[in-house]
């Protein structure tokens, strides 16, 4: 069985340890949210099409795959990046499809933003200063996570609007739920591999944006 150096060490000087791996978790954490960007920017400065609801899914979940298969390599990292890298530009043809859909578009992508920043830096704070162990959350999020991607999937092939405002509004809390199990997990023993935690924290950034913009494009949207 193959042994993390960081891992073996949590054994010794178990808070020292936890302290490398929430800041090892937050360095590439911001790496792969700039990584990100450029390559969202990319997408957008050659006004690029996504590769579709079937590509996102299949690029998504085989590189999570990868992620997970060699979380404990060196090759890991580059796996964390190629998800993020992928997931930015898949969000590049939606950023530019709201600034060209709203007269407010740059408004609204910036509020979106924010509004994601904010929640992430809150609810990080929290769980990191309270310590407080929120992995009985672990089953209601499971859940609620597959029952709010049915439902977004049922929403873009019926073509019902409600339904997938809901589903933005279920993803805002539960991806505002899934940062505090995160960070809860890091702080408590619960995640001891700072890639899954970077990938879990990215992509619940990634929901929130998401969800908030598509929210706020709703509310507050010029044509």
């Amino acid at each position: 069985m193959n042994t993390n150096p960081l891992e073996a060490s949590l054994r010794a000087t178990p808070h020292a340890t936890t302290s490398a791996l929430i800041r090892n978790t937050y360095m590439l954490l911001a790496m792969t949210l700039l990584f990100s960007a450029a390559t969202a920017a990319f997408a957008m400065a050659l006004d690029l099409r996504g590769p579709g609801l079937i590509g996102t899914l299949v690029g998504y979940f085989g590189l999570l795959f990868a992620v997970h298969k060699l979380r404990n390599s060196a090759w890991g990292i580059l796996a964390v990046f190629a998800l993020t890298g992928f997931m930015g530009f898949t969000l590049g043809p939606i950023v530019s499809l709201y600034l060209k859909m709203f007269s407010n578009g740059h408004q609204l992508v910036m509020t979106a933003l924010g509004g994601s920043g904010a929640i992430f830096l809150g609810l990080s704070t929290y769980a990191l200063t309270s310590k407080r162990d929120f992995s009985f959350m672990g089953g209601f999020l499971f859940a609620g996570v597959m029952v709010a991607f049915l439902a977004g999937l049922a929403a873009i092939f019926l073509q019902i609007p409600a339904l997938s405002l809901a589903v933005s509004a279920m993803f805002v809390l539960l991806m505002s739920a899934v940062i505090l199990y995160q960070t809860s997990a890091l702080v408590n023993g619960g995640e001891t591999n700072y890639l899954m935690a970077t990938v879990t924290l990215y992509v619940s950034l990634y929901n929130l944006f998401l969800s908030l913009l598509h929210l706020l494009g709703f509310a507050g949207g010029e044509d």
